[in-house]
C-alpha cells in the first residue's frame, strides 16, 4: 500500500500537476473574444458655402466700436428688463448711461444730418449774393501759386481717402448681399446637420443592439459546437501526455519493422552466400590435396619449404548465426502483437472525444440555448428603454423651420437684391463726388497756365473748377441722407456686435446663456425640470460639454434618469447557464494504451536484440573475406621455375592457376555478398544498440500517459469544461463592458450640435454683422471726409475757374493800384 501511495504521489508531482497548470493556462488563452468591433456611425456634416466676408475691415471697425462701447456686457440689466418689463425713469436712465457712447455718436450724426443741408442752403444763398467765394474775381498775390498747390494736394489726398472708403463700401455691400442671398441655404444646411446628428443617435444605439445580437449568436454557435470546441479543449488537455506516448509506440513499431526487414535481408544474403562458400571450400580442399601430393613427390626440388603455405589454403568461418533465429522469433512475436495497432487504437480514442462530449452535453446545451434567447430579449430591451422619443420631438420643429426658411427664401433673395442695388447706388453716388474731384484736379492742371490772367483762363481749366463746384453741390445734397443711413445701420449693427457677437466670439458664453438659464426668467426653459434631473443643468454647461464633443450620457447626466448598469445586469441568466454546465458530468471511457502481453513481447524483443553477438558475426565475415590465395599461387610459380622435372613443373603451374581461378571466384562472387552481409549486420547492430533505450522510453511515456488516463482524466475534463463555459461568459462580460462604455462615452457625441451653434454665430456675426458694420463704417468714413472735401474743393475751384473781373498786383516789376477802394466801386457801378 505504501509503495502504491508513493508511486501515486510521484506521478502527481512529476506529471499531473504541471499538466493541470498547462491545461488551465491553455484553456484560458484560447478563448476567442471579439475586441475589434465596428465603429459607431458618425453623422455627415455639410460644409459651409460662404466664402466672402469683411475681415479686412474688422480690426478698425471693432476698435471703433470698442471705443464707443467700453462697458462690459450688461447681464444684470437685461435680466431685470426681461423679468419685470418695467421701463421706469431710473431704468431708462440706466439704459441711456450704458449706451452713452452710442448716444454721443447718434448726436453727432443728428447734428450732421441737420447742419449739412442747412449749411449747404446758407452757402448757396451766400454765393448767390457774391459772397463765400461767389464773386468772380480773384486777388493776385505773390503766394497765389503756393496756395493753389497746397489746396490741390489736400484735395487730392482727401479724394483718395474718400475713394478708399468708397471701395470698402462696394466690397462690404457685395459681401452683405451675398450673405443674405446664401443665408437660407446656410441655415438649411445647419439645421440639416443638426437633424443628421439627431438621426445618428438611434442608429448608433441600433449598432449596439446589433452587436448584442451578434454576441448572443456567437455564444449560441459556440454552444451548438460544444462537441468540437469543448472536445478540442479536452484533447488539448490530454495532448501533452498522450501524443508522446503514441509517438513512442509508433517509433518502436517502426524499429520492429525495420529490424524485421534487416533480418529478412540478412537471411536472403546468407541463402545466396552459403552454397557458394561450400562449393568454394570443396574446390579449395581439392586443390590443396593436389598441391600436397605434388610437393611430396621425390623429384620435387626444395618443395618441402612450401609445405607451411598449405595451411593458408582454407576458408575460416562457418557463417552460422544461431542468435538471429532467437531475434527473428522475438520480432515475429512483436509484429504479431500489433504494436502499431495499439497506437492507432489510442489515437481513435483520442479522436472520438468530441463526439462523446457532444452526446454527453446535448441536454445541457438545449437548456442553455433557451436561456440565451431570454437573455437576448433583455439586452435588446435595454436600448428600447432609452429616452429616444425626445429626439423626434426635437427633429419635428427643425423640419418645420426648414420648411419656413424655404417658404421665405424668395423674399430673402429679393431683399438681397434690393440691398445689393441700394449699396450699389450709394457707392455710385459717392463715386460721383470722387469723379468730380478727380476731373477737377485733372482738367484744372491740364488747362491752367499760371501766367494767364484769371479772366483769360482756358475753358479746360474753367471746366475743372466747375467740376469741383458740382462735387460740392452734390455733396451738400446727398451727404445728410447718407448720414441718416449710417446712423440707422450704426445703431443696429453696432449694438448687435457689442451685445451679441463680441461676447460670443470671445467665448464669454457665461455672459449670454445664463439669461436663458436664470430660474423663472423664461418659463419652460429649465433643462433640469424637463429631463427630471437632480443636477442643476443649464445651457452653458451643455454648450461647454458639446464644444468638447462629450457624449449625451455625460452632457445631460442621463445616469440620473436611466440606470444602465441594472439594465445591463444579466448575471441571473449567466448564473443559470453556469449552473447548467457546472453540474454536467462528461464520462469518457478509459483505455489501456499497451496491454501486458504487448509489453511482454517488447521486453522479449529488447532482450533478444541486446543479446545478439554481432562482433562474432562480423569476425566470421572478416575471416571469409580475408582469404588471399594469390600469394600461394605466386610461390608455386616460383617453385615451378626451379624444377627440372617437367611434369612436376607443369603440375605446379596448373595448381597455381587453379588457386588464381578460385581467388577470382571469391573476388567476383563471394566478396559482394560478404560486403552486403557486413552492411546488414552493422545496421542491425546499430538498431539493436538503441532498441533497449527505445523500449524503455516507450514504457516511460506510456506509463505516464496511462497514469493520466487512470487518475486525472476526469479532472482534465472538468477543468476544460469550466474553461469553455468561462469563455462563453467572458464573451458576454466583454460585450457588456463595451456596450456600457459605448453608450456612456461614445453614443451621441454632441460636437455637431455645438458646431451648428458656432456656425450660426459665424453666419450672423462674421459674415452678416461684420459686413453690415463695414458698410456703414465705410459710408460714414466718406461722409466725414466730404466736409474737408467741400472746403478744399471750393477753395481750389477759385484757382481754375475763369474770372469775370481782373485784379492788378505788383511784384518785382509792378506795383498795386493806389486808388482808394470807393473810387473802384464807383467805377464799377458806372460800368454796370
Amino acid at each position: 500500500v505504501m509503495n502504491m501511495r508513493s508511486r501515486m504521489k510521484g506521478v502527481f508531482w512529476s506529471g499531473i500537476l504541471p499538466l493541470f497548470l498547462w491545461t488551465f493556462v491553455s484553456g484560458q488563452s484560447s478563448c476567442p473574444i471579439e475586441t475589434n468591433r465596428t465603429e459607431l456611425q458618425t453623422p455627415y456634416e455639410k460644409p459651409t458655402k460662404l466664402t466672402l466676408n469683411s475681415a479686412f475691415m474688422s480690426p478698425i471697425v471693432h476698435s471703433f466700436l470698442d471705443s464707443v462701447q467700453p462697458n462690459p456686457f450688461p447681464k444684470d440689466l437685461l435680466i431685470r428688463m426681461i423679468k419685470d418689463m418695467n421701463f421706469s425713469t431710473e431704468r431708462v436712465k440706466e439704459i441711456l448711461q450704458y449706451e452713452i457712447g452710442f448716444l454721443v455718436c447718434v448726436a453727432i450724426g443728428i447734428l450732421y444730418i441737420v447742419l449739412m443741408p442747412l449749411i449747404g442752403l446758407i452757402f448757396a444763398c451766400c454765393r448767390c449774393c457774391g459772397n463765400c467765394g461767389g464773386r468772380m474775381q480773384q486777388k493776385n498775390t505773390t503766394n497765389i501759386h503756393c496756395k493753389r498747390r497746397s489746396f490741390y494736394l489736400a484735395t487730392f489726398l482727401i479724394t483718395v481717402l474718400i475713394l478708399a472708403g468708397n471701395v470698402c463700401m462696394f466690397l462690404s455691400s457685395t459681401n452683405t448681399s451675398e450673405t443674405v442671398m446664401r443665408s437660407p441655404t446656410e441655415l438649411t444646411d445647419i439645421l440639416e446637420n443638426v437633424k443628421g446628428y439627431l438621426n445618428s443617435i438611434p442608429k448608433q444605439i441600433e449598432q449596439v443592439t446589433n452587436e448584442s445580437s451578434l454576441t448572443v449568436d456567437t455564444v449560441k454557435s459556440n454552444l451548438h459546437e460544444t462537441g468540437p470546441l469543448l472536445g478540442k479543449l479536452i484533447q488539448n488537455g490530454l495532448k501533452g501526455p498522450l501524443d508522446p506516448a503514441f509517438n513512442s509506440i509508433t517509433e518502436i513499431a517502426h524499429v520492429i519493422n525495420s529490424t524485421s526487414d534487416e533480418l529478412l535481408k540478412l537471411n536472403k544474403t546468407l541463402e545466396l552466400l552459403k552454397p557458394k562458400v561450400d562449393v568454394l571450400k570443396a574446390n579449395l580442399s581439392a586443390v590443396r590435396q593436389r598441391i600436397n601430393n605434388t610437393l611430396h613427390m621425390p623429384d620435387c626440388e626444395n618443395c618441402t619449404s612450401q609445405l607451411p603455405d598449405l595451411d593458408k589454403l582454407s576458408l575460416e568461418g562457418s557463417l552460422d548465426f544461431p542468435d538471429q533465429n532467437d531475434l527473428r522469433s522475438a520480432v515475429d512475436k512483436a509484429i504479431n502483437a500489433d504494436v502499431i495497432g495499439q497506437a492507432n487504437k489510442g489515437r481513435d480514442f483520442f479522436d472520438s472525444i468530441p463526439a462523446k462530449v457532444k452526446n454527453e452535453t446535448r441536454l445541457s446545451v438545449e437548456l442553455a440555448l433557451f436561456q440565451l434567447e431570454t437573455l437576448k430579449t433583455q439586452i435588446s430591451g435595454v436600448t428600447k428603454d432609452l429616452p429616444l422619443d425626445v429626439l423626434k420631438t426635437i427633429s419635428a420643429p427643425l423640419t418645420d423651420l426648414q420648411k419656413s426658411i424655404k417658404d421665405f427664401s424668395p423674399d430673402i433673395e429679393k431683399s438681397s437684391q434690393i440691398s445689393q442695388a441700394v449699396g450699389l447706388v450709394l457707392s455710385c453716388l459717392i463715386l460721383l463726388v470722387v469723379i468730380c474731384n478727380f476731373l477737377g484736379l485733372l482738367l484744372g492742371v491740364a488747362g491752367l497756365n499760371p501766367k494767364d490772367n484769371p479772366t483769360e483762363r482756358s475753358g479746360t481749366s474753367n471746366c475743372g473748377g466747375i467740376f469741383f463746384m458740382a462735387g460740392v453741390g452734390f455733396s451738400f445734397l446727398v451727404s445728410w441722407i447718407f448720414m441718416l443711413v449710417v446712423l440707422i445701420l450704426f445703431i443696429v449693427g453696432g449694438n448687435t456686435y457689442t451685445l451679441v457677437c463680441k461676447p460670443w466670439q470671445n467665448k464669454e458664453l457665461i455672459q449670454v446663456f445664463p439669461l436663458i438659464d436664470t430660474p423663472g426668467l423664461i418659463p419652460g426653459i429649465n433643462l433640469s425640470t424637463i429631463l427630471n434631473l437632480n443636477t442643476n443643468l443649464n445651457i452653458v454647461n451643455v454648450y461647454s460639454d458639446c464644444q468638447k464633443n462629450k457624449p449625451l450620457w455625460t452632457t445631460f447626466h442621463l445616469n440620473e434618469i436611466f440606470d444602465l448598469n441594472s439594465k445591463l445586469d444579466v448575471s441571473k441568466y449567466t448564473h443559470d447557464i453556469d449552473q447548467t454546465f457546472d453540474g454536467l458530468q462528461i464520462n469518457i471511457a478509459n483505455i489501456t494504451i499497451l496491454s501486458p502481453e504487448v509489453k511482454s513481447q517488447l521486453n522479449n524483443f529488447s532482450s533478444r536484440a541486446s543479446s545478439m553477438n554481432f562482433s562474432n558475426i562480423i569476425q566470421q565475415i572478416n575471416d571469409v573475406s580475408g582469404t588471399n590465395l594469390s600469394s600461394v599461387a605466386e610461390s608455386l610459380d616460383i617453385l615451378a621455375g626451379k624444377q627440372v622435372n617437367q611434369a612436376i613443373k607443369d603440375d605446379l603451374h596448373g595448381e597455381a592457376k587453379d588457386l588464381r581461378d578460385i581467388q577470382t571466384d571469391i573476388t567476383s562472387n563471394i566478396m559482394p555478398l560478404l560486403r552486403e552481409l557486413n552492411t546488414t549486420v552493422k545496421n542491425l547492430s546499430v538498431e539493436a544498440s538503441q532498441i533497449t533505450a527505445t523500449v524503455e522510453n516507450v514504457f516511460k511515456k506510456v506509463g505516464y500517459a496511462q497514469d493520466v488516463l487512470n487518475y486525472k482524466i476526469s479532472q482534465i475534463v472538468k477543468t476544460e469544461s469550466r474553461a469553455f463555459i468561462d469563455c462563453q461568459l467572458k464573451i458576454f462580460q466583454t460585450f457588456l463592458q463595451w456596450a456600457n462604455q459605448t453608450i456612456t462615452e461614445k453614443v451621441g457625441r454632441c460636437g455637431p450640435a455645438a458646431a451648428a451653434v458656432d456656425r450660426s454665430e459665424e453666419l450672423v456675426c462674421k459674415h452678416l454683422v461684420e459686413s453690415l458694420n463695414a458698410f456703414w463704417f465705410s459710408l460714414g468714413w466718406c461722409m466725414m471726409f466730404l466736409i474737408p472735401s467741400i472746403i478744399f474743393s471750393v477753395k481750389l475751384a477759385k484757382y481754375y475757374r475763369r474770372m469775370k473781373y481782373s485784379d492788378s498786383y505788383e511784384n518785382n516789376n509792378f506795383m498795386m493800384n493806389p486808388f482808394p477802394k470807393h473810387i473802384i466801386k464807383n467805377d464799377l457801378s458806372y460800368t454796370h
